[in-house]
């Protein structure tokens, strides 16, 4: 009888501990689509969860590198570029004797070498542009800060190995263009630099450390980078920032992207301690194309001038100024029947946008000027006092005219008569550059005491590497000048010079 009553209380519990556990389960349950509950519903709504599989986690494809590196890789080069360095008589010190003998007899009177020299070599890439060997390449790699290489040497992917000779440079952008005795060769089309979009991926193909055709993937940092690494004349810096790995070597290779389109030609690293450090920077595919095509056609770059000093519009800038934005190109100064003046752009205007494209900086303007020539005409759109217009602007070359100037360009100024010197005078002297008077008759530069044959250099420590340069200068020049330069038996000069617009 007990063990009876004992069978009926244990079921008893049971069944009580049964209903227990529901209860919980059920509490457990309704707290959990009381969690999974959205805020757009009330606690009074009902909520029904739908069992299903269970969610996977997201997932990114990784992008397909091989396709673009398999159509850039036999399009870049190895180059190099041996050079014959020279030093000058002005490296080597003269003795008090030679100084008289030389002033008593003469230029003529040679005691001791002019010149000595020793082999250097440099390395670097390019980029196959063309079928018939036409190659893209940075100026440092061919053309030093004394001197143009004498002999360039170019290795295809498929190690044949070529002669080069220079088309043209051009050291205000450190763009280059030379070219090999070949026909059917692999090269890469040109992509749009424009269209390129902070965070895509893109490839950097080069021979780092002269180990051929290696390539490097990352992303697009950031566009319209001014680093400040092109020291001379009118440069014009606007890189791509790519965080892909560049190092000494990949100078003048490409930048691609997966389109396998040549999208830039990259430049330079940020590198403290000699290797790449996560920063490195490409010149757009924009200006490259521009620039060869002047190389090409001509040898060198005619530049179209706007005619104005600039600096970037920033806070302090603004509040000084009392402007009503915080970006764009605020003008200084407009130089006097220049494109600017002419099409009434003034002093205190803030440029916003080029030809519809928004101008956010100096670099920005100057990467779009870049790719036009004189007698252009572009749509300038700016603000005065906040107010927005838009002009047509014809764009001059820095003689202030809208003629491009031909290759053996001459020009009149102050009874001289300038023209750019040849390239074997060039070679032979270790100069890259500069500005010959070809002609003297009576005037400011023969009163100087300047002679025929001499080559300007620069004109207050300010670089002349060609004759935009050398008129830009002079268009801007007040008062007197010291004159720097070289004759063609390697004798350096300096002359005083008035100078009245």
């Amino acid at each position: 009888m007990r063990s009876k009553k004992f069978f009926i209380i244990s079921n008893l519990i049971a069944a009580l501990w049964s209903v227990t556990v529901l209860g919980i389960c059920h509490i457990t349950t309704s707290r959990q689509k009381q969690v999974l509950t959205t805020p757009e519903h009330t606690p009074s709504q009902h909520i029904h969860l739908v069992s299903g599989p269970p969610t996977q986690p997201q997932t990114f494809a990784v992008p397909n590198f091989i396709d673009a590196a398999k159509k850039a890789t036999p399009s870049v080069v190895h180059i190099t570029a041996k050079y014959d360095l020279k030093v000058g008589r002005e490296g080597i010190r003269q003795n008090p004797l030679e100084q008289l003998l030389r002033e008593f007899f003469g230029e003529e009177l040679e005691l001791q070498p002019k010149e000595r020299s020793h082999p250097g070599t440099t390395a670097g890439s390019g980029v196959l542009i063309a079928e018939d060997g036409y190659i893209v390449t940075n100026n440092h790699v061919i053309a030093g800060v004394d001197q143009i290489a004498d002999h360039i040497e170019v290795t295809l992917d498929d190690n044949r190995r070529y002669t080069a000779k220079i088309v043209g440079t051009d050291p205000d952008t450190d763009l280059a263009l030379i070219k090999i005795e070949a026909k059917g060769l692999a090269y890469l089309q040109f992509g749009n630099s424009d269209a390129l979009q902070i965070g895509e991926w893109v490839l950097a193909v080069g021979n780092p450390f002269s180990l051929t055709s290696t390539v490097t993937q990352g992303i697009v940092s950031a566009k319209a980078r001014r680093t400040d690494m092109l020291a001379r004349g009118t440069k014009i810096e606007s890189f791509i920032q790519i965080d892909a790995a560049v190092n000494r070597g990949n100078s003048g290779g490409a930048l691609v992207n997966l389109n396998g389109e040549l999208v830039g030609i990259n430049t330079a690293i940020v590198a403290p301690t000699g290797t790449f450090a996560g920063y490195a920077f490409a010149i757009p595919s924009a200006i490259v194309e521009r620039i060869v095509h002047d190389l090409k056609k001509r040898g060198f770059v005619q530049r179209a001038v706007l005619g104005v000093t600039v600096e970037d519009v920033n806070a302090d800038l603004a509040t000084d100024k009392k402007l009503r934005r915080f970006e764009g190109v605020y003008i200084q100064s407009v130089t006097a029947n220049s494109a600017a003046d002419k099409a009434g752009l003034k002093e205190g205007d803030v440029i916003i946008a080029v030809n519809g494209n928004k101008i956010k900086n100096v670099p920005q303007l100057n990467e779009h000027l870049a790719r036009y020539q004189p007698n252009d005409t572009v749509s300038v759109t700016f603000d005065r006092k906040g107010k927005e217009d838009t002009v047509q602007v014809i764009l001059r070359n820095a003689l202030k005219e809208t003629e491009i100037i031909r290759r053996q360009h001459v020009v009149e100024v102050g009874g001289a008569t300038f023209e750019a010197p040849d390239q074997l005078l060039l070679k032979k002297l270790s100069i890259t550059g500069g500005v010959q008077i070809k002609a003297l008759k009576t005037g400011k530069w023969q009163q100087a005491g300047i002679k025929k044959g001499f080559i300007i250099l620069a004109i207050d420590h300010k670089q002349v590497e060609n004759l935009d340069q050398f008129f830009d200068i002079l268009n801007n020049q007040k008062g007197g000048m010291l004159v720097e330069g070289i004759y063609p038996n390697g004798e350096r000069a300096y002359y005083g010079l008035g100078w009245n617009k």
